[in-house]
């Protein structure tokens, strides 16, 4: 008896032109998120979601890519099993002229110089 075919797994992203500003600030508020983010713009690649530097639980994490996934930050494809993360850099550019770069520029001069230290 043959095995029934399945389906490509597929991710649903919502397109950039119908996020807000506020859901991207909002998604950018937690410090895992922003972790997320530019250790994906450091990387300049896709990233797997083993592959983050980040204290929380693989569920945790799972949460914290969905919230960046719907705020349009971060697009999820699958390669066989791995689930792959990547930036969308020139759409997010495109909707929010200098807003990765900003936040990527600060979170450097912040790991440099962290508040209260």
């Amino acid at each position: 008896m043959a095995r029934p075919r399945t389906a490509a797994r597929t991710v649903e992203h919502p397109a950039v032109a119908e996020v807000s500003l506020q859901q991207v600030l909002e998604a950018l508020v937690d410090p895992v998120r922003r972790a997320v983010v530019t250790q994906l713009a450091g990387a300049g690649t896709e990233m797997s979601c083993g592959t983050f530097d980040v204290a929380v639980s693989r569920s945790t994490l799972t949460h914290h890519f969905n919230v960046l996934r719907e705020a349009g930050l971060i697009r999820q494809y699958y390669v066989g099993t791995t689930k792959m993360n990547a930036l969308r850099t020139d759409e997010m550019q495109e909707r929010f002229p200098g807003l990765l770069a900003a936040l990527v520029g600060a979170s450097a001069r912040e790991d440099r110089h962290p508040a209260g230290r």
